[in-house]
């Protein structure tokens, strides 16, 4: 697996070495999972302690996440370790926390998150566990999924005005807005998502962007339909998302996929840099087109994608 840092092509120097395309979900306490983990060509695995991890099993994955994590050293990992915590409304996420740090996540997933002032205070938790066990001080970054409720999508845009130096990512999740709104559902019966979802994913990736982070889609929950998930992936990668959630290892490759540029959109992209080249002008011609320094942009963007796989 290949670091690059698209980022600075789309969005400014985010601060990180790579894009987090496909983030794959698995139970921390499932020991079955956890053995084939290493042969998933993730981006980013998410140690899960929330939703797929039963009350009475949160210690068990707490330690068997730490182990994980123990046994595979950072200078040695071929993919990012996260680990998902659990919402701050309870002290479990100080237990997660306390647990996992031994370990040396690359990052944290922090559900249902209500605004920056979550992050925020995640971080200063963070702020103490790495120096107490001996982890390197502003490296575990912070990945927050900040639309799974009606005050979390509202606070969105609040993230590019706050000074969070470890966020690295946002996401969403329609399933948990929709039972924070009370909805019976959030899917028209094509399947697209109704209005107020349709928003909600529009805010999460313009806030994203604006905070200068990478825009994480959520899950994919049909993962029998490897077709409709690459026709997924293309769409909102044009969009301008940079990666999207897995629930299952088989989802991985297509995701990667479906972050790919087609042929057609490489060839052009490189026309338009050697077009701004030879004018060697803040603006050129292709085609009988004008081009201005926006269209270069993502044309380097889209040659930076391309170098990924």
């Amino acid at each position: 697996m290949q670091t690059y840092n698209v980022a600075k092509a789309q969005a400014g120097d985010l601060g990180v070495t790579m894009i987090l395309r496909s983030m794959l979900f698995i139970p921390a306490d499932s020991e079955k999972k956890l053995s084939k983990a290493d042969a998933v060509d993730a981006d980013a695995i998410i140690l899960d302690l929330e939703d797929s991890v039963a009350t009475p099993r949160k210690q068990t994955g707490r330690d068997m996440a730490k182990e994980f994590m123990a046994t595979r050293p950072q200078k040695d990992r071929q993919t990012k370790y996260y680990v998902r915590i659990n919402p701050l409304e309870s002290d479990a996420p100080l237990h997660d926390l306390a647990g996992i740090m031994p370990g040396a996540p690359d990052g944290i997933m922090l559900p249902k998150a209500s605004g920056p002032q979550d992050v925020d205070l995640v971080s200063k938790y963070l702020d103490v566990l790495e120096v107490e066990h001996g982890v390197e001080s502003g490296s575990t970054r912070i990945v927050s999924i900040s639309g799974e409720s009606s005050a979390g999508v509202l606070t969105c845009g609040d993230y590019a005005k706050a000074n969070l130096p470890r966020l690295i990512g946002m996401s969403w999740g329609p399933w948990d807005l929709a039972a924070d709104l009370g909805a019976a559902g959030n899917r028209h019966e094509d399947g697209s998502y109704e209005f107020t979802y349709r928003m909600a994913m529009s805010l999460n990736l313009l806030s994203a962007k604006a905070a200068g982070v990478q825009a994480i889609d959520t899950a994919f929950t049909e993962f029998k339909d490897s077709e409709g998930l690459l026709k997924w992936c293309k769409m909102i990668r044009r969009e301008g998302w940079t990666g999207k959630l897995a629930i299952h290892p088989a989802q991985v490759p297509i995701i990667h996929e479906g972050f790919r540029p087609s042929e057609e959109e490489v060839t052009h992209a490189q026309r338009v840099i050697d077009a701004f080249s030879s004018d060697n002008e803040g603006v050129a011609s292709l085609d009988g087109v004008m081009l201005d320094l926006p269209h270069l942009k993502q044309a380097r963007y889209i040659l930076a994608l391309q170098d990924v796989n």
